[in-house]
């Protein structure tokens, strides 16, 4: 099938039959509204890039391969990183013969929003800014495409959710195994019932130094150091405490145009980030739920790794499926399926099953291309904002398969069992886990919708 085809044929819209019942029913609702008409660049889908760390360069050099997308503007609240970003656009576009290349940068992310040429934004700040950000850019009628996790809290999913309907935006989460041909295949293995009755998945997210013995987050007991010159430190706190003070780990210090040597490790501390469980937890129980037919739902009940006689955290769903986060026998973060008939195991450009003749022998990818630079994903979004049909993860997908992954956090962090209802997302008959579900922002900050 002809891309364009596929993707009306597979994202929100389509026949009820190819897609679950709570995705089918967003079919009746309001159609995105197109971008606006703009003088300069009318061929061309129009970007701003707001956080412009390592993620960002590896997205910018996919977005920019791009001949119907032009980049015109990039945000970041540290200035070495806008200096970086303005001299990789420059440097691109000037290869490619263009003369006098213009491209701002701001330090404010509504300054960059209040351009009436930009179609659409890129997200990929640190997680606790996600939802203000994506909130703001659907307010200002752009699209979004906005890096995993979806959210820091499930609170800012559910708000997310919303203020992309009510603006009728477009808003692709950036899960690109979604698009991944070996991850498609095992997806499809599974739901089409190749592996006869589905038992069991084991997902695993790794682990790091700073939380070796858990993909929980580890607490904030980073040593204060001082603010690099040029960092805006209050405005990459958003609606965190004042009381965060700034260390390396959080905003790697950069002093050359080289790319950071280290991924920004806010994600492994709970004050800004999940740790494993949100940071590879998005991408693999994500491809969890969408094997076992639970996009737009999720478990029913959530339980520690040592509890009772319980050596993982695992999740029990409503149809007796159960999924642990564990090790399986492949060593790198994946997802092993185990049916009746059968079991697969699916990795990043890898794929194994137990019958041959499941085996894909395009499953194997160039190792050579980054893989958050391979531009299929990327892609989809731009053909959705074109179309204005919903990309192949929308937000309510990227919503509950964020949800997973902090539900665990907090089952976790309890110690304890929790029962989660998957259709209104809330803990049933527990007061000290709902508290969880989000935290105070500091004055200045709210999520408006």
């Amino acid at each position: 099938m002809e891309r364009r085809d596929f993707l009306k044929t597979s994202a929100i819209g389509a026949a009820s039959i190819l897609l679950p019942a709570g995705i089918a029913r967003a079919a009746s609702m309001p159609a995105p509204a197109a971008p606006k008409a703009r003088k300069a660049w009318a061929d061309k889908i129009t970007l701003g890039f707001i956080g412009l760390g390592q993620q960002a360069m590896y997205l910018l050099n996919g977005f920019m391969s791009m001949d119907d997308v032009r980049v015109l503007a990039g945000c970041d609240v540290y200035d070495i990183k806008r200096d970086r970003f303005v001299r990789r656009v420059t440097d691109y576009y000037t290869k490619k013969g263009e003369k006098k290349v213009k491209v701002d940068v701001y330090e404010d992310y509504q300054d960059l929003l209040a351009r009436p040429d930009i179609d659409a934004v890129v997200i990929a700040t640190p997680d606790h800014q996600h939802a203000i950000i994506a909130i703001a850019a659907c307010k200002a009628g752009k699209d979004v495409y906005l890096e995993k996790p979806l959210t820091l809290t499930v609170y800012e999913g559910q708000q997310l959710c919303k203020a992309v309907r009510k603006y009728n935006r477009i808003l692709q989460v950036g899960s690109q195994q979604r698009s991944s041909d070996e991850f498609i295949h095992a997806a499809n293995l599974a739901r089409e019932g190749e592996l006869g009755t589905i038992r069991k998945v084991k997902v695993y997210v790794g682990r790091n130094n700073v939380n070796p013995d858990s993909p929980a987050p580890a607490p904030n007991n980073l040593p204060r150091m001082e603010v690099p010159a040029g960092l805006n430190w209050d405005k990459w706190l958003g609606p965190l405490p004042a009381s965060v003070h700034y260390h390396s780990d959080f905003d790697p210090i950069i002093t050359t145009d080289k790319d950071e040597q280290l991924w920004g490790a806010w994600r492994w501390y709970k004050v800004s980030g999940g740790g494993l469980m949100t940071d590879w937890g998005a991408h693999m129980f994500d491809i969890a739920q969408w094997a076992i037919g639970k996009d737009l739902s999720g478990p029913v009940e959530i339980i520690p790794p040592g509890y009772s006689f319980y050596d993982h955290l695992t999740y029990k769903y409503d149809n007796g499926i159960i999924v642990s986060e564990e090790p399986y026998d492949g060593g790198q973060q994946g997802v092993q399926i185990y049916g009746d008939d059968g079991w697969i195991k699916v990795a990043r450009g890898k794929f194994e099953a137990s019958d041959k003749r499941w085996d894909m022998r395009s499953a194997q990818v160039d190792d050579s291309v980054p893989y958050e630079t391979k531009v299929g994903h990327h892609r989809a979004f731009i053909e959705s904002v074109i179309s204005r049909i919903d990309p192949n993860v929308p937000v309510e997908v990227g919503h509950s398969s964020c949800n997973v992954c902090n539900i665990g956090n907090i089952a976790m962090e309890l110690g304890r069992p929790v029962v989660w209802n998957p259709i209104v997302q809330k803990f049933m008959n527990d007061p000290v886990a709902t508290k969880l579900l989000h935290y105070d922002y500091r004055p200045g900050y709210s999520l408006d919708v």
